[in-house]
């Protein structure tokens, strides 16, 4: 199965956070899945780091490295369709970045995972 991971859920899965919950955990390590993390999320962190709200035991770079070689996740780029699909969204969400998931996982047509429950208000597949 083919999973995109909210911000959230990547950061949860990285630093050990109880809130993912172990049953979602085993689905993002099942080695029959494919994980996905926006390059949007990985935009996210940068400008978190940068200001100064998310604290990294490592470099930026080096961690988003090192953790998406062990976890397997690949990088989802941000495609022209995607932004289309942005500009059509209701804004049920006003977060830019969450925005970019949602229409992300629509035109992929890939579950996400996310805590969000106002994910629920789109055409999206929601696993939490």
């Amino acid at each position: 199965m083919r999973i995109l991971l909210d911000t959230h859920a990547f950061l949860w899965m990285i630093f050990g956070d109880e809130r993912l919950g172990e049953s979602i955990r085993a689905q993002i390590v099942h080695p029959q899945n494919e994980v996905f993390l926006s390059v949007a999320t990985l935009w996210e962190i940068a400008i978190k780091v940068s200001l100064g709200k998310l604290d990294l035991a490592i470099p930026f770079e080096q961690m988003m490295e090192e953790l998406l070689n062990r976890y397997a996740v690949r990088v989802l780029p941000i495609s022209i369709a995607a932004l289309v699909a942005v500009s059509k969204l209701p804004f049920h969400h006003r977060d830019p970045f969450d925005r970019l998931l949602i229409a992300q996982a629509i035109v992929e047509n890939i579950p996400i995972i996310s805590r969000d429950s106002i994910f629920s208000n789109y055409p999206v597949k929601i696993i939490w």
